[in-house]
């Protein structure tokens, strides 16, 4: 199964290049590094509820205390937590477990 970033879920094209990046800016999620490679995404694509400052429904987010409530009810935010339930490392909601997950593997990997 293909893991689809949140710009290609949503189909928002707000990521570098899309069709709406340069009319309503480029989505922080899709830049963010910090998150690369967590459940399988670039960027922060399938962690972007970690994110401050992302345009889902058509606003600007806030930070990601201010953002949880309508993340928890997002479709991709969902389908995200379905598809990483079965996996070795599970899901993580939180950017603290994300980023925790990411070092161990990096360091299983040789990476840091």
């Amino acid at each position: 199964m293909t893991k689809l970033n949140c710009w290609e879920f949503k189909q928002c094209n707000r990521q570098p290049g899309g069709l709406l990046a340069g009319e309503l800016g480029v989505c922080p999620a899709s830049t963010d590094p910090t998150l690369d490679g967590a459940h399988g995404g670039k960027n922060a694509g399938r962690s972007c509820w970690a994110v401050a400052g992302t345009f889902c429904g058509g606003a600007t987010q806030g930070t990601e205390a201010q953002k949880v409530h309508n993340c928890w009810k997002c479709a991709f935010f969902q389908a995200v937590k379905v598809e990483e339930m079965g996996t070795e490392n599970g899901f993580s909601g939180t950017r603290l477990g994300m980023e925790k997950t990411l070092r161990s593997l990096r360091a299983v990997q040789g990476q840091e």
